[in-house]
């Protein structure tokens, strides 16, 4: 499975709950699949989905999922220490794992190569973290956000992008219906 078929199987798992986004593809990938305004796409800061929804769920009790990539997640390497050291038992991160820099050409990234960010993830500190393979991720993260205890689920899939339009939707309205949809 490519990254898209992943947000297509787990669009009606997330659908209910506050999601961030990562940059570029991801973001157009789940904006054509099944858009919601408890989505926050973003279109740009490589490498902090991660970080904003630990943020946000640290700042409230809805469930918050952080979608973010390998290649993202390796330009901000802070962020793990950060989660574990801060834990928000209603944050939930999935980090698709393709092994490239998905947004930018499929380059490959060292999660692809040597480095395994679970192993990396339980060194900094995270207690729980759950390695998948993309064909058996919806259970898993289902049984995450029923969990209600901070979870990192690195999801092993294939490399590979589907075509398709940027969003065409403002910056400013993705916020605001975001940050409504967060106080309501």
């Amino acid at each position: 499975m490519i990254r898209s078929e992943i947000l297509r199987d787990i669009a009606p798992i997330i659908r209910d709950h506050l999601v961030v986004c990562n940059i570029g593809l991801p973001s157009q990938e789940l904006h054509m699949i099944d858009d919601q305004p408890t989505n926050f796409y973003m279109l740009g800061t490589m490498g902090l989905s991660s970080s904003i929804g630990l943020g946000l769920a640290l700042a409230q009790d809805k469930t918050v999922i952080s979608i973010d990539g390998d290649g993202s997640v390796l330009t901000n390497l802070g962020t793990l220490p950060t989660i574990a050291n801060n834990v928000a038992d209603n944050y939930v991160l999935l980090i698709i794992d393709n092994g490239s820099y998905g947004s930018t050409g499929d380059q490959p990234t060292y999660a692809g190569m040597k480095t395994s960010l679970t192993a990396v993830a339980k060194a900094c500190g995270c207690e729980n973290v759950i390695e998948v393979q993309d064909k058996d991720l919806g259970p898993v993260l289902q049984s995450a956000i029923d969990g209600k205890k901070m979870t990192v689920i690195v999801c092993k899939c294939d490399s590979g992008n589907i075509k398709l339009p940027v969003i065409t939707m403002d910056p400013v309205v993705i916020r605001d219906r975001f940050m409504t949809s967060v106080a309501g």
